[in-house]
């Protein structure tokens, strides 16, 4: 089932389904490495941004880019 990273639970990987939005919307976040296949991680949210891991990294990103991100 795809759901939108912004409603994923914390502590729990998922993998990326698929990268939505616009054209340099889904390029910044590929440079960021959410790209289909990878893996990412909901570390917590404060205040309104959702801090994940990703390819190593720890990103924090706003909710209307956590919800174009389906896991």
């Amino acid at each position: 089932m795809r759901m939108p990273l912004s409603m994923a639970q914390e502590g729990e990987c998922n993998t990326i389904r698929k990268v939505g939005g616009k054209e340099e919307t889904r390029r910044f976040l590929e440079k960021l490495g959410f790209v289909a296949g990878g893996s990412v991680t909901v570390v917590s949210e404060i205040g309104g941004n959702i801090i994940v891991n990703v390819k190593d990294s720890r990103i924090a990103i706003g909710k209307d880019m956590a919800n174009k991100i389906l896991v």
